[in-house]
């Protein structure tokens, strides 16, 4: 990096610090999002739900449904390396 470069790009130093944690913030969420033992935890509140008569047989297997989804991404994401 030049002199000049280097003292032109000093002002956005803040902002690259900021978008770095911003990332890192994105990637923790995503892993917990996609964390299996959270899914699971997850679908067990809604079979509870279920049977507590709190969500109907239609919503609770949308909901399983999308934690479903959520389990095969997470597990394709591992598969990639894109965890922890």
């Amino acid at each position: 990096m030049g002199l000049i470069t280097g003292i032109l790009g000093l002002p956005l130093a803040p902002v690259r610090g900021v978008a770095a944690v911003a990332e890192q913030v994105l990637h923790q969420a995503e892993d917990e999002f996609y964390d299996p033992a959270n899914i699971r935890a997850e679908l067990e509140r809604t079979s509870r739900a279920r049977e507590e008569g709190e969500l109907s047989d239609d919503e609770a297997t949308a909901r399983e449904d999308e934690l479903i989804e959520r389990l095969m991404i997470g597990n394709q994401r591992a598969r990639e390396g894109r965890h922890g």
